[in-house]
């Protein structure tokens, strides 16, 4: 094998282009192909339309050029070359399309023959010359505009103007070398041209881009910490929407919450006085409809712990909420569960983005205690986002626990088919009624009565309730946040 500057492995298309440019830089250039035949025998004879656009009539007419210029040297005969010449046919439906290809190769003719006095009277004239009225924050805008001027060895030029008012040279650049520089000047109006400008210039698109890329970096940090709880409470969600039956989701949530709700007033691995059992039982009555007699449960068996009062409230609660299945059927109160949980997973998550958003636009202030403001918003986030799920889990428990189902058999019975039509047009549409806000849902759950607790009744009836009290419904909300909600 002989000496070659340059192999190239394959006479494809690009590869011979490659080859041919090198060739003609004066590099010894050996090519390298299976002639197996690819993609540029299948290009290479084939049918064209070609539009009108000046952009492909260029293109045609110097690609014709460079096939002329090839042919004497890439003939079949020759050891060595795997070119074919298999020509391009062009086609014509009827004489009016005819008469457009003869057109279109008359006016590739022209342009074959007119290019080249084009193309000098472009040289002579100096080329492409680029004038900026200022200098961009990025080197790489600057740069792009400099390679308009001498795209493929083309002759042009590019020129820059900046003052010293400009942002980038008043806020980037060094006092002390806009001083020098104002010392270099002759006289106002007159441009300066010193290497020590064109540093300084340089210098500040470096600040500009290295200040512009850690804001990026940073947005993007504090972003992956709310796309990484974005993933797991859509990834809930997804589940509950994909799933056939979330029965056993629901009755894990109740365990669940029950289960904290007894640590937290009978704390594990405690003595008996630190445990708060009116607190608890008042909890169960108010937030969960439950009424166990706890006291009782270990007055008449003291060797009760922590763990007997759970099995004890799951086992009442599971047993409550079967009854209140058995009334309504499994699959209807399967669809209740999935659009409650929905509604609470939706409306909790809005209102835990907009805390995060709180969050963010003061967590820079952590850095005059000497804190890492990132460091301190991860784990805040953290934070909230477990507070978020134990609300979540509490809230869905609360609703399906305190709902009351009542079935009248004898006003069903006496209904004729008529009146039971009327009854269901007359009902609640389930867009609106999923439409409420969660608030809204549980005031109504937990005061099926209709009883008035509002400021104005309970004035008159001599009763005080501040406005982050319980609200005396018992739904376990604060009293601004359920009937005394401002309107």
């Amino acid at each position: 094998m002989q000496h070659a500057d340059v192999i190239v492995i394959g006479a494809g298309i690009v590869g011979a282009a490659c080859a041919h440019v090198l060739a003609r830089q004066g590099l010894s250039v050996q090519v390298l192909d299976a002639r197996l035949g690819g993609a540029t025998a299948a290009g290479m004879g084939h049918l064209v339309v070609l539009d009108d656009n000046p952009a492909e009539l260029a293109l045609s007419q110097a690609s014709v050029a460079l096939w002329h210029e090839w042919d004497p040297r890439m003939t079949a005969d020759q050891p060595g070359c795997a070119y074919t010449n298999c020509g391009t046919l062009w086609l014509a439906a009827n004489d009016a399309e005819m008469a457009g290809a003869e057109e279109k190769a008359r006016r590739i003719a022209d342009l074959e023959n007119g290019w080249e006095a084009e193309h000098e009277k472009v040289l002579a004239a100096g080329g492409l010359h680029i004038i900026g009225t200022e200098r961009h924050e990025s080197r790489r805008i600057d740069n792009q505009l400099r390679g308009r001027a001498g795209r493929q060895g083309d002759p042009g030029s590019s020129r820059f103007y900046l003052s010293f008012e400009d942002p980038l040279l008043r806020l980037f650049a060094l006092d002390r070398a806009a001083a020098i520089l104002n010392r270099l000047a002759p006289e106002r109006g007159v441009a300066i041209e010193h290497g020590l400008l064109t540093r300084q210039i340089e210098g500040a698109q470096r600040k500009v881009e290295g200040r512009n890329f850690d804001m990026r970096k940073q947005v993007l940090e504090y972003d992956d910490v709310a796309n990484d709880q974005r993933k797991v409470i859509y990834h809930q969600r997804n589940e509950i929407l994909t799933s056939k039956e979330v029965t056993d989701l629901a009755k894990d949530i109740r365990e669940d919450v029950v289960g904290d709700l007894v640590d937290l007033h009978m704390p594990p691995d405690s003595m008996e006085e630190q445990w708060d059992l009116p607190a608890l039982e008042a909890q169960l009555a108010g937030e969960f409809r439950v009424h166990a007699d706890i006291q009782g449960w270990l007055k008449a068996e003291n060797t009760l712990d922590n763990q007997d009062v759970k099995a004890r409230l799951i086992a009442q609660v599971e047993q409550e909420y079967a009854e209140k299945v058995a009334v309504v059927g499994e699959q209807t109160m399967s669809g209740f569960e999935r659009n409650v949980m929905l509604q609470v997973i939706d409306s909790n998550w809005r209102e835990h983005l907009a805390a995060m958003d709180y969050l963010r636009q003061g967590i820079h202030l952590r850095g005059y205690a000497q804190k890492n403001p990132k460091q301190e918003y991860k784990r805040e986030a953290f934070a909230m986002f477990e507070s978020l799920w134990s609300g979540i889990k509490h809230n869905i428990a609360t609703l399906l626990t305190s709902v009351q189902i009542e079935r009248n058999e004898d006003a069903v019975m006496e209904q004729t088919p008529v009146e039971m039509q009327a009854v269901h047009s007359g009902a609640p549409a389930m867009t609106d009624v999923l439409g409420e806000s969660r608030t809204d849902l549980a005031t109504e759950a937990f005061d099926p009565t209709g009883n008035d607790f509002s400021p104005e009744t309970l004035a008159a009836q001599g009763r005080s309730v501040h406005r982050n009290d319980p609200c005396p419904c018992g739904s376990g909300l604060k009293y601004k946040h359920c009937h005394g909600k401002l309107s």
